[in-house]
């Protein structure tokens, strides 16, 4: 089984990395890594949704794959979710995509931009709870945002516009390349932070770096 492992930073897949052998450094960003017996491949896309569309966009068009798994930290609106806590992401969406109009927001799809159920969008957003991977995470719901919310007032109106627990700035460009090219994917993400106002003192990265690694180690 060829696997793809996506990132947006290598520092998110650190003490894998650490355990793996480079044995071909395709270009920049894509490179074939072996620990043990288990060859995988590494793209590593720079962090946001641009990047993420255009690289593992190009990666797909030259390379076949049977799955793509999604690794990185994230920060979490529901509080029930611990710090180092490792979720699947089995909904994810563009919340800023759209228009506002007054004190209301306009989706692409209150736009008539897309239909709600047009590929590879089902009710505007992008569902991948797939039974195939048999795994026992706990299964949320996400957004993807270009800038990580530390307003209380945008953080409430996110909260009541879309009811997320989880955000990134990768995930659903993510979701929609890999349903595009019809490959199965997953999308593991850990609990660094809680979304406030930005206070990186309450943050805990090295463990939520420590989890997301052990596990997707497993999944390799």
């Amino acid at each position: 089984m060829k696997t793809l492992l996506v990132t947006a930073t290598l520092l998110e897949l650190k003490p894998l990395l650490e355990k793996a052998e480079n044995i071909n450094q395709i270009n920049a960003r894509l490179s074939t890594h072996k620990i043990d017996n288990l060859e995988f491949d590494l793209l590593c896309t720079g962090v946001g949704m641009v990047a993420t569309s255009f690289h593992l966009g190009r990666v797909l068009a030259l390379n076949t794959y049977d799955r793509i798994i999604n690794a990185g930290i994230a920060g979490s609106f529901d509080r029930s979710l611990s710090l180092g806590a490792v979720v699947e992401i089995v909904e994810d969406q563009f919340p800023e995509l759209g228009a506002d109009d007054g004190n209301h927001f306009l989706s692409i799809v209150d736009l008539e931009l897309i239909e709600a159920d047009e590929f590879p969008y089902k009710s505007g957003v992008l569902s991948n709870e797939q039974d195939v991977w048999g795994l026992s995470f706990p299964k949320v719901k996400s957004i993807t945002v270009n800038t990580a919310h530390g307003c209380e007032e945008s953080i409430a109106k996110t909260k009541k516009r879309f009811s997320p627990q989880v955000e990134s700035m990768e995930g659903a460009a993510f979701f929609y390349a890999c349903k595009i090219a019809k490959i199965p994917c997953l999308q593991l993400r850990s609990i660094s932070n809680y979304v406030e106002r930005r206070n990186r003192a309450s943050w805990n990265i090295p463990l939520a770096l420590h989890n997301l690694n052990t596990e997707i180690l497993k999944l390799l």
